[in-house]
């Protein structure tokens, strides 16, 4: 029992550490790492892009948004950015012809990935 109560100590302390080291990035919620996603014959794609907590302002009432996590859909290309220098996006190819890529940069370091199965995403990330 003790060896229990041990461990469900340890688990919620791991966890308030977790939750303690985000980082309020303000209303710049896209100043980190850039994703570029291509799908040079009009295929549709999603996006999954996960990061290290952080909060950000959503609105004037909502100071201390948080997120580890956008997901988006499209067809063809599309560009954005992280909240932070750090990161791991997957894109998935949900139809029309033609592949999908994902391509990251991080201190002039370029990560990409390409597929053409529906059922084997593309993946890249720095962390």
């Amino acid at each position: 029992m003790r060896g229990f109560v041990g461990l469900l100590i340890l688990i919620v302390l791991s966890g308030a550490s977790t939750a303690s080291a985000q980082t309020h990035v303000g209303p710049n919620v896209e100043g980190g790492l850039h994703w570029s996603v291509a799908a040079p014959q009009g295929a549709s794609w999603s996006l999954v892009c996960r990061f290290a907590p952080v909060t950000y302002e959503a609105s004037q009432w909502d100071q201390r948004h948080w997120t580890n996590k956008i997901a988006t859909t499209g067809t063809g290309a599309a560009r954005g950015r992280l909240p932070h220098q750090d990161g791991r996006c997957t894109v998935t190819k949900t139809g029309g012809p033609g592949p999908v890529a994902i391509a990251m940069v991080k201190d002039g370091a370029v990560q990409s990935d390409a597929t053409n199965d529906t059922a084997h995403p593309a993946a890249v990330g720095f962390l």
